[in-house]
C-alpha cells in the first residue's frame, strides 16, 4: 500500500462553524501524507527515472506531501464524491474556481493555519469531500503551499544527475538579471558559471526569428543593488540589461535531476487512501464512492499529462481517478514527467510536449506520428471520463481548438464517447477581472494591456460541468454535447479572418499577429521524454483556430454566457501588451478584452463603430435584464448553467449595466 502514513497537523472548524445547507459545517484536517512506492510494479514504470531513485530496505522509493482535506464534520452528510483539487503551484485552484472564494495566493509570510475561504460554498452545499494533495516540489519555500518534497535522481555510482535546461525569460521592465525560472520558482542552478556551450536567443514574437545574444554580453550570476556582480548559479544577468517585453531563451547544462513525475503517484495514491485507506494510514472518511479531480491552467495540462501517460491505476489495480475536468489547459501538456523538466513553464513555444492534442486517435504526416491523447485510457477500456473546457484566451493562443480538429486545422473531428470539450466564450484564462481595469498583478508581476482586461466570470458554466460529470460518471447520464467553434458551421476560422471586422471597431487594438505554435524537433531519447537537440528544430505551424464573432463582436462558438449573447461591450480572449511592459505586438499571455459599446447611435455614428449601440438594443435597463433572464434560462433547459445561477448572472449583469451605461467605460487604454 504505497500511503504508509499520514501525520495529521492540525484539525480546525472552517468559516466559524457556519453550516452549509443540509450538510452542515465542515472541517479541515491538514498534514503531511507519507508514500513508498514499487518502483518496479506496472504502474509506475512510466515515471521518467523511478528505477534511478534512491530506495529503502525493502525496495520502496520514499517521498511525502502535503495534504488537506476539507470535508464535512458529520460525515454521514457527506455525498460519497471527492473532489481532488490539484493545485497550482502550490495554490488551491477548486474553491476560488466553483465556490468563487477569491484568489488564493500564498505569499512567504502568510501562516501554514490562515484561514481557508470556502466562498459561496457551492462545494459543501452538494456534500463534497474536497482534498488537496502536494505535487510540485520546485515552488517557492512559502510554508503554507501545498506541495511535494520527492527524491532526486542518481546515477549508477550514487551522483547526481548532469544534463540540459531549455528556459523562457520575460520582464515587464527592463532589468539586468533574471532568475533561470519563471514566477519565482526554484532554478536549475548552472553547473559550470563559464559554460562555453551556454547559448541564449531572444525573439520579439513567440514564432519570429531567434538573434543570437553574444556570449559576452551576458553571464551566469547576478547584479547586486549596489551594481556589483554577485556570482550565483540561479541567475543570469547582463550589466547593459534586459530589454523589457523581449524574448529571452537559455539553453544550459545544470545539475541534479528532480523525479518529477513522482508527482503523479502522489496524487493517484492519495485519491486511493481517500477512497479505500491504508492498513496504517486508515481513510479519513469512509464511503467515497467516485473520485474527480479539478486542474486549472498549469494543472490543466497536468492533468492532461495525467492521461496521456494513464497513471491512473495504483498498485492495486484500481481506478484512481473517475472524472477530470482539465480547465483553460488548451492542447498542451508539460514538462511533468521529463528529466530536468520545469513544471512552471507554460508556452507552446517552448513545450514538446504538444502532439497528441485529441482525445481521439490522430496523425500528423509533417512528423509522422499517430497518437492520442487518451490512447491509453480507451486501450485497456477505462471508464474515465473527462472534460477538457477552455477560454477564449486558449484559442487565441492558437492551440485550443487542436482538441477537436485535425492538426492541421482543416477539418473537424468526431471526440468519442468519454470525452467533452467546451469553449467558454468571450471569456479571459481566469474568471475575469472586476472592476474593469488595464493594469494588475498578474503573472508577470504588474502587467498593462491595450485595453480594458477581460470581465466575464465563468464560474457559473464550471459549477454545471461538475454537475453534469458527476451525473455522467455515477449514473451514466450523457451531459450535453460538446459545444466548441467548428468548420462545418462556419464558426471555427484562422485568427487573420476576423481583423477586418476590429480594423473598424475603435479602439480595439487587435493583434496583427497570431503566433501559431509550431512543430519542434527536440529529438527525445527513446522511449522518454527528455530532450537532446536544444534550441530544438523548427518545422511548419500547427493549424489554430479561433471562434468568429457575431455583429456585436462576440464569439458565435462554444457556450455563450447572457453577457456574451445579450452584450454591452466586445468580451475578448486576446488583448496586446501594452507599450510601457514592452512586446507591444504580442498578446498579453492569459489576458482577454473587453471593448465597451456605444451608449447611444450619435456617439456610434460620430466614432465610426460598426457595433450597435446600448440605447439601440435596449429600451431600459429592465428591457436588458429581462433579456439576460431569458438567456440565462436558456441555458438552463441545455443543461449549461444550473438554476440557482440565473440570479448569479442577473447580479452580474446589473452591475455591468451601472458601469457601461454611466460614461465612464472607455475601450481603449492605449
Amino acid at each position: 500500500m504505497p500511503v504508509v502514513g499520514f501525520d495529521l497537523s492540525f484539525r480546525r472548524t472552517l468559516a466559524d462553524g457556519e453550516a452549509f445547507g443540509d450538510v452542515g459545517p465542515y472541517e479541515e484536517l491538514r498534514g503531511t501524507l507519507r508514500f513508498a512506492v514499487d518502483p518496479l510494479h506496472e504502474a509506475n514504470v512510466r515515471i521518467t527515472d523511478i528505477e534511478l531513485a534512491p530506495r529503502n530496505d525493502q525496495g520502496l522509493v520514499e517521498f511525502s506531501s502535503d495534504v488537506s482535506v476539507i470535508l464535512p464534520v458529520d460525515r454521514s452528510r457527506a455525498n460519497g464524491r471527492m473532489m481532488l483539487d490539484v493545485v497550482n503551484r502550490g495554490n488551491r485552484v477548486a474553491l476560488p474556481n466553483f465556490n468563487g472564494a477569491g484568489s488564493t495566493s500564498i505569499g512567504p509570510d502568510t501562516p501554514i493555519d490562515a484561514p481557508v475561504n470556502l466562498g459561496n460554498g457551492f462545494l459543501m452545499k452538494e456534500g463534497y469531500t474536497v482534498v488537496a494533495c502536494g505535487w510540485q516540489g520546485d515552488t517557492p519555500s512559502h510554508p503554507a503551499l501545498i506541495t511535494m518534497d520527492g527524491p532526486d535522481a542518481l546515477d549508477s555510482d550514487g551522483n547526481p544527475l548532469t544534463g540540459r535546461v531549455y528556459t523562457q525569460l520575460q520582464s515587464p521592465e527592463d532589468t539586468p538579471n533574471f532568475l533561470l525560472s519563471d514566477k519565482g520558482h526554484r532554478a536549475y542552478p548552472a553547473l559550470d558559471m563559464d559554460e562555453a556551450g551556454a547559448v541564449m536567443e531572444v525573439r520579439d514574437i513567440p514564432d519570429g526569428p531567434a538573434y543570437p545574444v553574444p556570449r559576452d554580453f551576458w553571464r551566469f550570476g547576478r547584479i547586486d543593488e549596489n551594481g556589483d556582480y554577485v556570482a550565483d548559479p540561479n541567475y543570469v544577468c547582463s550589466e547593459d540589461g534586459f530589454e523589457k517585453g523581449r524574448l529571452y531563451q537559455v539553453v544550459y547544462t545544470t545539475v541534479g535531476a528532480p523525479i518529477l513525475g513522482l508527482s503523479f503517484a502522489a496524487l493517484r495514491d492519495c485519491i486511493s487512501w481517500v477512497k479505500h485507506g491504508t492498513e496504517s494510514a486508515p481513510t479519513p472518511i469512509d464511503g467515497i464512492e467516485y473520485a474527480y479531480s479539478y486542474g486549472r491552467s498549469q494543472t490543466g495540462r497536468y492533468l492532461r499529462t495525467y492521461i496521456y501517460n494513464d497513471l491512473n491505476l495504483d498498485e492495486q489495480g484500481r481506478e484512481a481517478m473517475d472524472g477530470i475536468i482539465s480547465n483553460v489547459a488548451g492542447g498542451m501538456r508539460g514538462e511533468f514527467n521529463q528529466r530536468f523538466g520545469q513544471n512552471s513553464k507554460d508556452r507552446n513555444n517552448m513545450l514538446s510536449q504538444l502532439f497528441p492534442f485529441a482525445p481521439v486517435t490522430q496523425t500528423d504526416t509533417e512528423i509522422e506520428e499517430t497518437g492520442s491523447l487518451q490512447g491509453r485510457f480507451d486501450e485497456r477500456g477505462s471508464s474515465v471520463r473527462v472534460m477538457y473546457t477552455n477560454t477564449s484566451a486558449e484559442y487565441h493562443r492558437a492551440d485550443a481548438s487542436l482538441l477537436h480538429t485535425d492538426p492541421d486545422g482543416k477539418t473537424d473531428i468526431d471526440l468519442g464517447p468519454n470525452a467533452r470539450v467546451y469553449h467558454f466564450a468571450g471569456t479571459e484564462h481566469g474568471l475575469g477581472i472586476w472592476p474593469p481595469t488595464d493594469t494588475t498583478t498578474f503573472v508577470e508581476g504588474l502587467s498593462k494591456t491595450q485595453n480594458l482586461r477581460g470581465v466575464v466570470n465563468y464560474a457559473p458554466l464550471l459549477r454545471a460541468c461538475l454537475v453534469n460529470l458527476n451525473r455522467w460518471v455515477s449514473q451514466g447520464v450523457e451531459p450535453p454535447h460538446s459545444s466548441h467553434p467548428r468548420l462545418d458551421d462556419g464558426t471555427a476560422m484562422p485568427p487573420s479572418a476576423l481583423r477586418p471586422f476590429f480594423d473598424r471597431v475603435p479602439g480595439a487594438n487587435y493583434p496583427a499577429h497570431h503566433a501559431l505554435p509550431h512543430r519542434r524537433d527536440y529529438a527525445p531519447v527513446d522511449g522518454t521524454e527528455y530532450p537532446t537537440v536544444l534550441p530544438p528544430r523548427t518545422g511548419g505551424n500547427y493549424g489554430g483556430l479561433v471562434s468568429a464573432v457575431d455583429e456585436s463582436g462576440n464569439e458565435l462558438g462554444g457556450i455563450r454566457l447572457p453577457e456574451i449573447s445579450v452584450p454591452l461591450a466586445s468580451h475578448t480572449g486576446w488583448t496586446l501588451r501594452h507599450g510601457d511592459i514592452g512586446g507591444e505586438t504580442q498578446l498579453l499571455m492569459f489576458a482577454g478584452g473587453t471593448i465597451p459599446l456605444a451608449l447611444t447611435a450619435s456617439e456610434r455614428g460620430a466614432s465610426g463603430d460598426p457595433r450597435l449601440s446600448i440605447a439601440e438594443r435596449y429600451a431600459s435597463k429592465d428591457d436588458y435584464l429581462s433579456r439576460i433572464r431569458g438567456a440565462a434560462e436558456s441555458l438552463v433547459q441545455e443543461g449549461r448553467l444550473l438554476e440557482q445561477d440565473i440570479e448569479v448572472c442577473l447580479e452580474q449583469a446589473d452591475k455591468y449595466w451601472s458601469y457601461f451605461t454611466d460614461g465612464s467605460a472607455s475601450g481603449s487604454i492605449r
